[in-house]
């Protein structure tokens, strides 16, 4: 299927928004995060159209955008650490946006931001252990502190690792006992109403035997009440016969 001129609009955008992303960037620089926020609407629109790409297209170009997003809101952040930490849980494309790239352009990016806020991180934990290493001790030698800072980094990162790890496995388990929860009272829920549909099936044969029953009994009555009208017609008709021949007509 032909890429429409939404697609095609949609792809050079985010072809100028890697290259900006890959660039270093001015604090102040707004484009990118216009450029972002506009994409996000070509993409919206893009899955509402009739001629839509491919499901794996498609989910490939949210794919994209979101590790756009994430790398602005992780640009946000105040330390160089969460920086770092942030930008190692984003997800880059997995395949080139246009034919020139021989790589995806936001894998590039992605290692380019993490070397990137890795040094930062690195230096500036560098230049704290060492300021409080020489109030502490005073000089020692630059071998030595190198090498206290870097496990220091080192246990930083494995501890905010181990949090975050903990905190998804806790989002796990709550993702997960809430389901069982929902799927449970969807049980019980039609549990409930096949045991109503039953009782009104009982209830609505119960009710056409009774119709049954009160509709021959009163088919039974009419009937009675019939021969007994009959009965006092022929009794009132043979006793008028009866009077007027034991009384005949006086002249």
């Amino acid at each position: 299927m032909a890429a429409t001129r939404l697609e095609l609009n949609l792809m050079r955008l985010l072809s100028r928004c890697e290259a900006l992303a890959a660039e270093r960037r001015d604090p102040e620089e707004w484009r990118l995060e216009k450029y972002v926020a506009a994409l996000e609407d070509m993409l919206q629109e893009l899955k509402k159209q009739s001629s839509k790409p491919a499901p794996e297209l498609l989910n490939e170009y949210s794919r994209k955008v979101d590790f756009l997003k994430g790398l602005l809101e992780a640009e946000k952040l105040p330390s160089s650490t969460e920086k770092a930490l942030a930008n190692q849980f984003l997800a880059p494309g997995r395949t080139p946006t246009t034919t020139k790239e021989r790589t995806p352009a936001t894998k590039t990016v992605h290692l380019q931001t993490k070397a990137r806020c890795t040094g930062k991180m690195r230096s500036e934990l560098l230049d704290s252990e060492e300021l409080n290493l020489r109030k502490r001790k005073g000089l020692v030698s630059d071998e030595k502190q190198s090498a206290v800072e870097l496990d220091a980094m080192l246990q930083h990162h494995q501890d905010m690792q181990e949090k975050l790890a903990e905190e998804m496995l806790s989002l796990a388990r709550s993702l997960k006992n809430n389901t069982l929860a929902a799927q449970n009272v969807i049980k019980q829920d039609n549990q409930t109403l096949s045991h109503s549909l039953r009782m009104a099936d009982q209830n609505f044969e119960k009710l056409k035997d009774e119709s049954d029953r009160l509709e021959q009994h009163a088919k039974k009555s009419v009937n009675w009440l019939l021969w007994i009208m009959l009965i006092v017609v022929c009794f009132i008709f043979i006793s008028m016969i009866l009077f007027i021949r034991i009384f005949p007509k006086l002249k």
